[in-house]
């Protein structure tokens, strides 16, 4: 039996196929695209799914999906109705035979029409799924999910999910979504002044920089890792990152030494995580008399290692857990994708274990 698991972002789109044979799970296999939407036009996101149809199950039948999305925020629609709406249609012009369940933010798997009645509650839900599969092994934690775009932080007490917000508009406001990513953030969002030569220097608006070329610069992540288009579309070359992070205080390369730019891609480094922190911290306050004991952090996404780790450094976690030690690397970077797999085959009453995926104690 395969069951594929659906992101479909506005700038990128997870896969994830979890294979069944006699009960065990006998293959995962997981894709990301980057797909930026509001580039790339609308109109093909039915010709991306086939290519990825293609490649994740090799063209056979799939027996099940799952699918969440992120898409609909996008300003390539006027109202999220339509990219919901939009989203769905395509799914099932891709997909016309297969069984489709559309993930909402109170966990329940709808049918394609239910999503469409109850859009607002299907658009932005992919974070509920990597909840609801961090509570099948955490009881107790806050997940900070750092990704490419935004960061969710979503506590998870006695193995239920505790987000206070629903939709982006309420999470934003509690701390659960913040939006600043390992890839995708505009410099200019995180600073309002860096170091330059020992002076704090203001910096331009303009989208000169992105928070991928600070964490090139910095090592924190590959050039194969920065999978997003460039504020100047140029390449992905330390060398060229050096140049755009030079822009943003309206400077250049012959201007200022490597090691003054590097200064403020650390103070950049810095900002970001507190901004990461700032959330985990409200969050935190907004749940800790519901818990007796300390919690622990699980962290996941792209950016789980340099931002999440880092900004957790304010509080004193129980533990920290890495998902991608759990569920695999590839799946960790696609966790929603791989969740909302995992939720079809419960849905379906299928009999596997998660213990399957990890020999994580449970």
């Amino acid at each position: 039996m395969k069951i594929v698991g659906w992101d479909i972002g506005g700038a990128n789109i997870k896969a994830t196929l979890i294979e069944i044979k006699d009960e065990k799970v006998f293959r995962i296999k997981t894709i990301i695209r980057y797909f930026p939407i509001w580039i790339e036009g609308k109109e093909r996101l039915p010709i991306i799914l086939k290519e990825l149809k293609r490649e994740i199950a090799d063209d056979s039948f799939i027996d099940a999906m799952g699918l969440t999305m992120t898409a609909e925020l996008s300003d390539v629609y006027e109202t999220k109705k339509e990219g919901v709406n939009h989203a769905l249609d395509c799914v099932k012009e891709v997909f016309p035979k297969e069984k489709v369940f559309v993930l909402d933010v109170n966990t329940n798997l709808k049918t394609v029409e239910e999503a469409r009645d109850e859009y607002l509650r299907v658009a932005s839900a992919n974070w509920v799924g990597t909840a609801w599969l961090v509570s099948k092994w955490v009881k107790d934690c806050i997940l900070l999910d750092v990704g490419s775009t935004t960061t969710d932080v979503i506590p998870v007490i006695k193995g239920r999910i505790m987000a206070r917000g629903k939709t982006d508009l309420e999470r934003l406001a509690t701390g659960e979504l913040i939006y600043t990513g390992a890839l995708r953030t505009n410099v200019a969002t995180i600073v309002k002044a860096v170091p330059v030569g020992g002076i704090m220097t203001r910096i331009s608006s303009e989208l000169f920089a992105l928070s991928g070329d600070v964490h090139l610069i910095l090592g924190n992540i590959s050039q194969d890792e920065y999978k997003t288009e460039t504020a100047d579309r140029r390449g992905k070359t330390r060398k060229e990152a050096l140049s755009r992070l030079a822009r943003i205080v309206c400077a250049d390369t012959d201007m200022l030494k490597e090691e003054e730019i590097v200064a403020m891609a650390n103070y950049i480094y810095m900002k970001q995580s507190d901004r990461i922190a700032d959330g985990l911290m409200q969050v935190y306050n907004s749940i800790r008399t519901l818990v007796k004991d300390r919690l622990s952090l699980v962290l996941t996404g792209m950016g789980r290692g340099f931002l999440g780790r880092r900004s957790a450094e304010r509080l004193k976690f129980e533990s920290i857990i890495d998902l991608a030690q759990i569920i695999g690397k590839d799946a960790s970077v696609a966790t929603p994708s791989f969740a909302v797999a995992l939720m079809v085959v419960e849905s379906l009453g299928l009999k596997i274990k998660f213990s399957n995926f990890s020999a994580f104690p449970l």
